[in-house]
């Protein structure tokens, strides 16, 4: 059987145990998975009247008990449903299985990622081969426009591969 979209977990960062998507700021994956356009707080208004800018990690985790998923990507494939905002992702530069770095707080960004917004599986960015367990830091960042309307955005990442019959 191939492995199918619920074989992909989405988990937070910031521990073992953490379940606070407002804390999931790099650092060892976690256990707790999440829905990835709900790991920002709802744009506040003092962040919409200046502009923010605020980044999460997560780890692309392959659940499958015994495939591998070949050639992974991840891209965005629905961008933020507001005009003043949207949504930018980096491959953490420590690798397949690495411990992505841990950041002081939601404005620090992390050290030398590259962030973009590729929005199809051939621009994705390329996470390679995700044994069964595997892992791969992805971060994310919402950038906020200054002076902009107060929403609650909404946005999803794709994560797609291939598998041996």
């Amino acid at each position: 059987m191939p492995i199918i979209a619920t074989d992909i977990h989405y988990r937070m960062s910031g521990g073992a145990s953490n379940a606070d998507p407002a804390l999931a700021l790099g650092g060892a994956k976690s256990s707790a998975q999440f829905t990835t356009n709900v790991i920002f707080d709802d744009v506040t208004s003092s962040e919409a009247a200046t502009g923010d800018a605020e980044y999460r990690c997560l780890y692309v985790h392959n659940a499958h008990a015994t495939l591998t998923l070949l050639g992974a990507k991840v891209w965005i494939q629905s961008q933020t449903s507001s005009a003043d905002t949207d949504i930018a992702i980096a491959l953490g530069g420590e690798g397949l299985n690495g411990t992505a770095e841990a950041i002081a707080n939601e404005g620090t960004a992390p050290v030398g990622e590259p962030f973009s917004q590729p929005s199809s599986f051939a621009a994705g960015l390329t996470l390679g081969d995700l044994a069964p367990g595997s892992h791969y830091p992805v971060w994310v960042r919402r950038t906020v426009n200054a002076a902009a309307a107060g929403t609650t955005d909404a946005w999803t990442i794709k994560v797609q591969g291939d598998t041996n019959p």
